[in-house]
């Protein structure tokens, strides 16, 4: 493979990638160390939705900066993209303006691990950026258009 090329994503276009995913890449900082954790999530406009259960995860992101990344991958061709955000976390909750907590429950985003995952955590996006690796041209036991 030569020649690829890395290309900045518009962030419009960096949401509409968030929106065709539902894993991401959860950062926090706790115990002294950062962490990253894989979660849920789903889109409410341009916030981050994550439900959770109580424990390191959600202490540590309740109203801290965190980032957040998403991204695809394709092995095969060395391409993909990545999108990063970093914003503020906050747990949703009764005090909250109930248009917000009936929107965020909305998104119907439902964790894959089993346990109560009664919290819901909101990621207010400060910035996001994204990246795109564009594959050059391919040898042609690994470009899929030599066998059309």
């Amino acid at each position: 493979m030569t020649d690829a090329s890395l290309e900045e994503i518009p962030t419009d276009e960096c949401y509409r990638l968030l929106a065709t995913q539902e894993i991401g890449r959860l950062g926090v900082n706790a115990e002294h160390h950062p962490l990253i954790f894989p979660v849920n999530f789903a889109l409410d406009g341009t916030t981050i939705v994550i439900r959770t259960r109580a424990g390191t995860k959600l202490a540590a992101a309740e109203h801290a900066n965190v980032t957040f990344e998403v991204d695809e991958i394709d092995r095969r061709t060395r391409s993909g993209w990545s999108v990063l955000v970093r914003g503020q976390a906050e747990e949703v909750g009764g005090e909250h303006r109930a248009d917000l907590v009936a929107r965020t429950h909305a998104t119907g985003v439902e964790p894959w691990a089993p346990g109560d995952a009664g919290h819901w955590l909101r990621l207010i996006p400060h910035d996001v950026t994204g990246r795109r690796i564009v594959p050059g041209e391919l040898p042609p036991a690994v470009d899929p258009r030599a066998y059309l």
